[in-house]
């Protein structure tokens, strides 16, 4: 048996933890799924056999999903950050998540169809909005805010003026 992570993200599913272990591990690189934990007894919001936890990883982050039922409900307040190197990559995450069932929001933004949110943040946007040309940044920015999922060109060409 593997040594646990000291430290692991622990993502509260209402049901469907495998389901989205399997889709992220689908999805990203460098993510698999590991053990299912099954109830050893009848629990609030399921039955003894039932998978209770299941671990995986995503992009190299430790997980566990509890099937926890009704409950807590995710927020914006923990995303995944996904970098992505070009607009191809971009697109690929971004419509990965949305149609899968997810959603759209606003600059860069979405959740899958359990409500993780995810940010797909391309490279050269974080390049844009950080560069210490400050007017060429608050252009990059005004663009970004515009935008559903980040469109790399709109930026590059927002910042150059």
């Amino acid at each position: 048996m593997a040594t646990p992570a000291k430290n692991t993200i622990c993502l509260w599913y209402e049901r469907g933890a495998e389901e989205a272990a399997q889709f992220y591990a689908r999805t990203f690189p460098n993510s698999s799924v590991g053990a299912a934990h099954r109830a050893p007894d009848d629990y609030p919001s399921g039955k003894k056999g039932d998978v209770l936890t299941v671990e995986f990883t995503v992009m190299g982050i430790p997980c566990i999903g509890l099937n926890g039922g009704q409950g807590p409900k995710h927020s914006d307040a923990f995303s995944f950050q996904v970098s992505t190197a070009d607009q191809a990559e971009t697109d690929r995450y971004w419509e990965a998540i949305v149609g899968n069932g997810g959603e759209e929001s606003m600059c860069g933004w979405c959740k899958d169809k359990w409500g993780i949110s995810w940010q797909i943040s391309p490279s050269a946007l974080i390049k844009a909005v950080t560069s210490p040309d400050t007017a060429a940044a608050q252009r990059a920015f005004n663009a970004m805010m515009g935008m559903k999922k980040i469109d790399i060109a709109t930026i590059e060409a927002a910042f150059r003026g």
